[in-house]
Order: C-alpha cells, then sequence, then structure tokens
C-alpha cells in the first residue's frame, strides 16, 4: 500500500490517495480510495485495518481515518482543530497512540468569532517559540494520544457534546482519545513498546530553551507520568526518533550530537544507536564520521527481533543499511538512487525510492536484488524529454575533489550556463530528477550543480571545514567546479554566466557576485543575507548563525553578503516568501533595497501565504509562477532559443 500525491491545478493544491501495489508482475498497481488527500498508509500489525490520514479539502486538517484491509468504507478516528500529525498502531492491532497540536484557550479558532487579529498578545520569554511553516509553538504544542481503535460494525464512544463544547473542540463520531502528555513543549516520534504497555517518544527536557537538546522519554500507555530514559555518559544530542525492539530488550533511536554547548549542530552527521531498554550505555551502530543516517518516512523502521533499517546520505545518493544490536549489520539498496521509505511485510522488505527518471516508485527486495513493482513516472517521462545528467569530479583550487553534475541541454549550442547552489549548507544534491535543473535545460541552459565543501554525505570533515569561514571554502569549490565544466565541455558558453540558489545557495550566490563579477545575471532566493537582523527575527536565529560564522563581530562581517552588497555589479533577482520564518522576508527586502539603491538591476518577486518551502511544498499555481518569473529573468539577460528575450515564459 503506498500514497501517490500529484499537484492538481485546478485545486491549486495537491491531491493523493492510496493505491495498492500487487507482487505479480502481471497486475498493475489500483488505486483504492477516493478522499482529497490520503497519505501515511499503515496496516495494522494483524493485517485487518489500514489507518491512514486524510485531508478532505485544500485547507482542511488531516485526520486519522482506519478501514478494513479488505476494502470498506473509511471511518474517521480524530476530529482535532489543527489536525494529526503522525500516529503508530500498538503491537496487538486494539490501540493507536498519534500526535496533536493543541491549540491554546482563545486561539486557533477555538474561540467563536475570535480570529487571529482579535487574538490576545503573546508574551515571549524563551529563544525557540516558532516554526517555519508551523508559525507559533508555544500555544500549540505536539502532544500525544492514545485511542481504542473501533471493531468494524461496533459503535464508538464518541466525544460527548458537552466535552467538546468545554474543550473548544467539534464533537463528532469519533472515538474518545486519552490524552498521555501536557508539557508546554513538543512530543515527537511516538511508537508503542514490545509489549503495548508504554509509549516511547521524544521531547525537550525542562529547561532546555537555550540548547538544541532533546531526550528520550516513555510514558504508561493508558496514562500516566512520563519518564526520562536516561543513558550513561550521553553526550548533550538531539534525538530525531526512539523505536523498542521488536524482542523488547533494545531501544533504537537516531540522534545528532550539539556539543558542549548544546547548539553546535553544524555538519553533525546523524547516528543510529542501541541501547538496553532499562537504560544504561548507549552504542553508535553507524560511524558518525562518514555516515549520516535518517529514518523512512521519519519513522524508524525494525526488522527482526533486533534490527533496524535507516537511510545513509551518500555522495548525492541515499542507501538503504539494516543493522542489529549484536553490530550485525548490511546494505540493502545502493547505486544511483536515492532511498525514501522502507517497510518489512510479509518476509519482504519494500523501498520506495527516486532516481534520474523518477519521481517516485516503488520495489521489492528479493535475493539481494529490487524488483520495481511500479512505474508512477511514465506519464511524466512521456510529457518531458528528462535531460540525463553527466556525473563529474573536478580539483578545487587546493586539489580538493569536488562532485557534481551536469546537465547538458539539447543542441550543439554555445549554451549559457547556470551554477545552481543548493540550500543547508549541511545538505546535498542527488542523483533523483531536481524539477530545477530539467525545467532550466529544457529551457535551453546548461546546469551545473555540486555539492561543495560544507555539504552533507560526504563526511563530517567535509560538512564542517566551513564552520566560521563560510563563503571561503565552499565558494572556491562551486567556481572551481564552474572552470572544470568550461574548460572540458567546449558547448558551455564561457562569457554567459548565471547563477542561482535558495536559502544557504541564496547566501552563497550574494556573496559570490559581489567577489565574482563575470556573472551575467544571478537570483537571489530566499537567502540568508544579513546574519546581524537574522539573530532575532529567523526561527533558528539565535543559534544558526553563531555557530556557523562565530561571534566575532569582524568574522560575521567578512561572511556577510549584506556588508558586501556595494561591491555587487551583476543583475540580481531576489526571490523570498511572505511568510518565511527560517529566513525572513526583510533578509530579501533589504538586500533588495540596497541593490537598488546602488543602481544594480534588480527585482523584488514576492510570494503571499508561502513559506521557505516554497519551490518544494508552495500551492502548485505559485510554483508555476516562480518557474515562469525565473525563466523571464533568465531570457532579459541569458536569452536561448527555447526561451528567447521579450516574450512570456
Amino acid at each position: 500500500m503506498v500514497s501517490v500525491t500529484r499537484p492538481d491545478f485546478d485545486a491549486d493544491a495537491y491531491v493523493g490517495q492510496l493505491w495498492t501495489v500487487p507482487l505479480d508482475p502481471g497486475l498493475l498497481p489500483r488505486r483504492i480510495t477516493r478522499g482529497f488527500k490520503d497519505s501515511a498508509p499503515s496496516f495494522s500489525p494483524d493485517g485487518l485495518a489500514l489507518a491512514f490520514l486524510r485531508a478532505t479539502g485544500p485547507s482542511a486538517k488531516p485526520q486519522l481515518f482506519v478501514v478494513e484491509a479488505g476494502g470498506g468504507e473509511p471511518r474517521a478516528l480524530t476530529d482535532r482543530l489543527l489536525g494529526v500529525d503522525g500516529f503508530s498502531w500498538s503491537p496487538d492491532s486494539q490501540r493507536i497512540v498519534f500526535s496533536s497540536r493543541e491549540p491554546a484557550a482563545g486561539r486557533y479558532g477555538t474561540w467563536e468569532n475570535v480570529g487571529h487579529a482579535a487574538e490576545d498578545p503573546r508574551l515571549v520569554t524563551e529563544f525557540q517559540y516558532r516554526l517555519n511553516g508551523v508559525g507559533y509553538t508555544k500555544d500549540k504544542p505536539a502532544q500525544l494520544f492514545v485511542l481504542d481503535v473501533p471493531e468494524f460494525g461496533e459503535e464508538p464512544r464518541v466525544v460527548p457534546r458537552g466535552r467538546a463544547q468545554q474543550d473548544h473542540k467539534p464533537a463528532g463520531d469519533v472515538p474518545l482519545a486519552t490524552q498521555l502528555t501536557s508539557a508546554a513543549t513538543d512530543h515527537e516520534s511516538a511508537a508503542f513498546s514490545a509489549d503495548g504497555a508504554f509509549v516511547y517518544y521524544v521531547s525537550a527536557p525542562p529547561g532546555s530553551d537555550e540548547s538544541l537538546e532533546t531526550g528520550i522519554y516513555r510514558v504508561p500507555s493508558g496514562g500516566g507520568e512520563p519518564l526520562h530514559v536516561e543513558q550513561d555518559g550521553a553526550p548533550r544530542q538531539t534525538v530525531h526518533a526512539v523505536r523498542q525492539s521488536r524482542d523488547g530488550k533494545w531501544l533504537f533511536f537516531v540522534a545528532r550530537d550539539v556539543g558542549e554547548s548544546g547548539t553546535d549542530f553544524v555538519a553533525r552527521n546523524a547516528v543510529l544507536y542501541c541501547m538496553p531498554t532499562g537504560g544504561g550505555e548507549a552504542t553508535a551502530l553507524t560511524d558518525p564520521e562518514i555516515m549520516d543516517v535518517a529514518c523512512p518516512g521519519d519513522r524508524l523502521e525494525l526488522r527482526g527481533p533486533a534490527g533496524a533499517v535507516v537511510l545513509n546520505n551518500a555522495q548525492g545518493t541515499v542507501e538503504l543499511l539494516e543493522l542489529h544490536a549484536t553490530g550485525e549489520h548490511a546494505l540493502l539498496v545502493h547505486g544511483d538512487q536515492v532511498v525514501t521509505g522502507a517497510a518489512w511485510a510479509g518476509g519482504s522488505m519494500f523501498v520506495s525510492f527516486s532516481g534520474p527518471s523518477t519521481a517516485g516508485d516503488v520495489a521489492i527486495l528479493e535475493d539481494g536484488q529490487s524488483r520495481l513493482l511500479t512505474d508512477f513516472s511514465a506519464a511524466f517521462r512521456r510529457q518531458a524529454e528528462l535531460t540525463v545528467p553527466k556525473e563529474l569530479t573536478f580539483p578545487s583550487a587546493d586539489g580538493y575533489p569536488v562532485h557534481g553534475w551536469l546537465f547538458m541541454p539539447a543542441g550543439k549550442g554555445p549554451h549559457p550556463v547556470l551554477l545552481s547552489v543548493h540550500g543547508g549548507p549541511f545538505a546535498q544534491y542527488t542523483v533523483a530528477i531536481h524539477d530545477e535543473a530539467q525545467v532550466y535545460a529544457a529551457a535551453g541552459y546548461a546546469v551545473l550543480m555540486c555539492n561543495p565543501r560544507g555539504s552533507a554525505g560526504y563526511g563530517q570533515d567535509h560538512g564542517r571545514a566551513i564552520k566560521g569561514a563560510m563563503g571561503t571554502l565552499d565558494m572556491q569549490d562551486v567556481l572551481a567546479f564552474l572552470d572544470g565544466a568550461l574548460e572540458k565541455f567546449p558547448a558551455l558558453d564561457t562569457g554567459r554566466l548565471g547563477m542561482v540558489g535558495g536559502s544557504y545557495g541564496g547566501y552563497l550566490t550574494a556573496l559570490t557576485i559581489a567577489r565574482d563579477h563575470r556573472f551575467t545575471a544571478a537570483i537571489v532566493e530566499r537567502g540568508f543575507l544579513d546574519p546581524v537582523s537574522f539573530e532575532g527575527s529567523a526561527d533558528i536565529g539565535w543559534y544558526f548563525g553563531a555557530e556557523y560564522l562565530g561571534r566575532s563581530r569582524s568574522a560575521v562581517a567578512a561572511q556577510s553578503p549584506m556588508e558586501h552588497v556595494d561591491e555587487v555589479r551583476t543583475p540580481a533577482l531576489v526571490i523570498h516568501s511572505e511568510n518565511d520564518l527560517r529566513c525572513p522576508v526583510e533578509q530579501g527586502q533589504r538586500y533588495f533595497t540596497a541593490l537598488k539603491r546602488n543602481g544594480v538591476p534588480t527585482g523584488l518577486l514576492l510570494f503571499p501565504g508561502e513559506d521557505h518551502e516554497l519551490s518544494r511544498t508552495g500551492t502548485p499555481h505559485h510554483r508555476r509562477l516562480r518557474f515562469e518569473h525565473i525563466l523571464r529573468w533568465w531570457s532579459r539577460y541569458l536569452p536561448t532559443a527555447a526561451n528567447p528575450a521579450g516574450t512570456d515564459a
């Protein structure tokens, strides 16, 4: 069972349904639900029921639903005002634990006729109080709830109307849910213990406002007092996910060290740990120097009595690994693909992945090989001629190898070149389909993408090389990659160059065009542009700049694009979203104003209602308009036959 999601331009939203994927090669996948957006399917351990999240419209919050595995009418299990974020089955298939943001009284529509503008003011006393894509967090922390799953055909115990009015929740035909947590902080990664007696989860410890630390907790599944699970001699960590092994003896968890300060997050690889259930010393099962692991679907997947499955960022790919409490490990999937999810069921391992020719498909692992079960991207490939990237490595100025890709457009050339920089900086470009590169290549542009020092997937030393020195080795690396490609490929036009990037990519683009004037034009999107104002306005501003740039005023100034904006001569389009809390809109506004005051050709493209994720999860309408404006900008300064000057994109 998989969730398949696509953009719908008529609804200006993402719609999706659940599909069943047969193992028989002669049968095709079949859609089995008809909701507006159905996602996160999960079979009960006994295989008799299927739970999933459903949003009934573009602005509706996702709620928890359940349906018989053999089909039938889905039944709503929740009616939470702010929706359900995630859930997990109990081992006996009788209960579900779920997380939901619980609004404070008087906020977010809990009081009739009291809208956002009429709510009481917020008194902020902590560093951490907002999150990009979520907004304020302290007045709607994510809490955990447990409910009994009704038998099909059985009338559920419903929420009494009096209670619904008292708690400012709509009454409805949904089961009663028991609230397990109540602290004014987020509670995440909830999963039942092997015997169903407890729920394990991740949360911030009391008094942790000045650090990024989170820890492992457990609470009785029937309700009770939460207990912190202690580790012997543990470093300060951010824990991302936790799960008890099926034999009940071990706790697996993924965590990143955050240094003695509690905020040194820079290029810290995530590690899979294992510790005895009763507490004690945790053992690292993956090497933090060379491996950076993550959970499939943000949730630890178990295999066997004492094993876990994780993803690993590896030089532009994402691998699938199986590790055991005993220290045994196996590489299940590797090569030119990006694994996005994995599930162990019926004695087989199933994976979802993307790659150079697919935006997302499903395979089964058999005898050490993967067999494709779906081809959801077939229609996409028929409609668009995909450009296959060339994998390249060029030496930087100090001889360091810089790894990346070239997307060469059709035709003999010479082609104008766009140097694209990813965000992060501790992130990576991968071999998966990248809509930016495909759109630009189809418009006649050669696109260069690389993973300079500071990126993820190449080890911690690679990632931490720019700590306190942003705009040095990383800039050197991307320019060396550009120079190497220009020298190697005569079809690239050395006199027509553009540079583009978002977030950290916007940062490096802005700093590069202040120091290197060979670029004909540039695009600076959702950039980290002024570390000084960023500190008080961004959701991560209180620690991000200090950890990456240092605290010395002169050092920060040396690494700040705003400090060097007067040196920019390159025409630059600035793109930002009005609801961006990661790189607040004032970053783009101030940078645009400085360019305009200095007489540099510029424009400020502002998207209402969008946040830092515009280019990835913004509305289909806005994402299409974004591409149209970008291509129009390039047509003005770098016209091609496919994107000529003076015409609409």
